[in-house]
């Protein structure tokens, strides 16, 4: 990874030098322009519209520009625009992308802002390890979604359950009890990887392990497939597909019909089951993942965005700026009620206790984790040989061959 230069000579640290090379904002009455780039959708527009006009107004001679960008094909766009001549100056990546931008050696070393002026010591795990790299911070976090448990509280009160379970066991005999009669205890699709690396983590796994700088495979080790084990247990008190995902069919779907009791989503696909169903809206109640212990929730993936910024960055002072006012307290809790996301930081799940279901999401993501940071992970993604192992376990396949298997596969890609 490229550490941060030196840009000015070190004789000539003075706020008139510093803001000659960029490094502070002002210094004279141009107006600086701050390109920022954001993916569709991650903000609303109201939003987008208050930070933006609110900041202008409130830092004299600099403006945002924004340009929102879609997933498809947005490796290869930022890639090409950190390595170009001038890039954006703040581009928004996901938390697990981080590593795959830093491998270009193309990224601003942000780790003195996000000690000195972030508390970096607080933020959410999930989100601050993919954006650390070698002991350097290259990513922001911005913000958090994790999954939770979905509930069907008429359905827990016909099965005469009087409310969430508070350890795993209880979980799996109570979705045991709400199995039978036509209902489904839950709905929990054969592919559903991310849900299955919670367990996997909950048991002490991982999906692969650094070892001296090579990857390998972790999905064999007895705890691993422990995690597994779990799956197994619970997608089977359910009629999921074994050989799909959650979104082969829209498990928002599933449920929305009424006879199924539970599934593990983010509370942004609420909409879309108030929307097939609204007679659920009194419905619907919501608790972290269980773990094995009374009050410590099951380890979850954490989703969500980082902020970066490239070294061909044409104003850094200002783009320093802009991250450092983004990932603040203020518009971290703005954020966070207007988009119902987790904030980055563990201190402020309170900001969202007024609203159930995020205030829930903000409880399990204490325990969140990432993707393996490895800047190849994407490619594990985009033929994803957890999944086919995940069938074959269902299935009732021997499961230390297929997990074998599998690890053998991410181990090839992750050499790459």
């Amino acid at each position: 990874m490229k550490n941060r230069p030196l840009a000015c000579p070190l004789a000539a640290l003075t706020a008139l030098a510093l803001t000659g090379c960029g490094m502070l904002p002002g210094g004279g009455s141009q107006t600086r322009t701050v390109d920022l780039w954001l993916m569709r959708d991650s903000v609303s527009e109201e939003f987008l519209k208050k930070f933006t006009e609110t900041y202008e107004a409130e830092h004299d001679g600099v403006d945002i520009r924004v340009t929102v960008q879609d997933w498809t094909g947005i490796g290869k766009k930022v890639t090409e625009a950190i390595e170009g001549p001038g890039g954006p100056d703040v581009i928004e990546v996901g938390n697990t992308q981080v590593a795959r931008y830093a491998d270009t050696g193309h990224l601003f070393d942000l780790t003195l802002e996000s000690i000195r002026d972030l508390g970096r010591e607080d933020w959410l795990p999930g989100l601050a390890e993919p954006g650390s790299i070698d002991g350097s911070q290259y990513g922001i976090p911005w913000y958090a979604a994790n999954r939770i448990v979905i509930y069907h509280k008429g359905l827990f009160e016909k099965a005469g359950i009087d409310g969430p379970p508070a350890t795993r066991a209880e979980w799996l005999a109570d979705t045991r009890e709400l199995n039978r009669d036509g209902v489904q205890g839950i709905y929990l699709a054969g592919q559903d990887w991310y849900t299955l690396a919670g367990f996997v983590w909950d048991e002490g796994g991982e999906l692969a392990v650094d070892k001296g700088g090579f990857w390998t495979g972790a999905l064999d080790s007895p705890a691993a497939r422990r995690g597994m084990a779990v799956y197994k247990e619970l997608q089977a008190l359910g009629r999921g597909p074994k050989d799909a995902d959650e979104q082969n069919p829209p498990q928002t779907g599933v449920f929305a019909r009424g006879n199924v009791a539970q599934i593990i989503a983010t509370p942004n696909n609420v909409p879309a089951i108030l929307k097939a169903n609204p007679a659920l809206g009194s419905q619907l109640g919501y608790f972290p993942i269980p773990g094995e212990e009374p009050g410590k929730p099951c380890a979850v993936f954490t989703g969500g965005s980082d902020l970066i910024i490239p070294d061909n960055a044409p104003d850094k002072g200002p783009a320093l700026e802009v991250v450092k006012a983004l990932a603040g307290e203020r518009w971290q809790t703005e954020l966070a009620r207007a988009m119902g996301y987790v904030p980055n930081k563990k201190s402020l799940a309170g900001v969202v206790s007024g609203q159930e279901a995020t205030a829930v999401m903000a409880r399990a993501a204490a325990r969140g984790r990432a993707t393996p940071n490895s800047p190849q992970w994407a490619d594990v993604e985009a033929d994803n040989p957890i999944k086919p192992y995940m069938t074959a376990v269902l299935r009732g396949e021997d499961p230390v061959a297929a997990a074998r298997e599998a690890s053998r596969a991410i181990t090839e890609t992750l050499a790459e």
